[in-house]
Formats: C-alpha cells, structure tokens, sequence
C-alpha cells in the first residue's frame, strides 16, 4: 500500500510560519499539534525568511523571476533554430549560384 502524500495550501503554510515566529513554544511541539513534521516546519520557516512574497508559488508554478528566465530561454532557442536554418538556406541558394 503506497503512503500518500498530504498537500497543504500556501495560506497554511504561512500560518504555521507565523505560529512559529509569534510563539513561544518550540517547533517540534507546534508541528505535532498540526500533524506534521518538524522538517517540513524548517523547511518552510528557511523560504520564508528567503523571500516571503514568493515562498510558496503552487503546484507547478514559478516564481516570476524563474518564469521571465525560462520564457528567455525558450525565446533564445527559437532565435537559434531560425538562425542555423537560414543559415543552411543561405549555403543551399549559395551553391546553386555558381
């Protein structure tokens, strides 16, 4: 029998991120009263801390930085694919010349 995995919404996640920050009470006992692991109360304190705005995108989202560098990339692909096949036109039109 295979263990699912929880999911649990960004709203969530920033609440037990503030539990933490305003509490007096240690992480270990804050993520057993949430039911789950203290890791995972780390893990989403340290994105947190890195860049609030943007700690938690959603499922298969970017943060607008990665999506602006991403669609970057695709663009420069693009622009290179054009470029090698003009120039291959460029060599084929350039033999039929001579």
């Amino acid at each position: 029998m295979a263990i699912r995995r929880r999911k649990y919404d960004k709203q969530f996640k920033l609440d037990a991120v503030r539990l933490v920050e305003e509490s007096q009470r240690s992480v270990a006992e804050l993520a057993r009263e949430l039911g789950i692991h203290p890791n995972l109360m780390y893990k989403w304190r340290d994105k947190v801390l890195v860049d609030r705005e943007e700690a938690f995108p959603g499922k298969g989202k970017l943060k607008p930085a990665e999506e602006e560098l991403r669609k970057v990339r695709r663009e420069l692909e693009l622009v290179k694919e054009e470029r090698d096949i003009l120039k291959k036109a460029l060599a084929v039109f350039s033999r039929r010349a001579l």
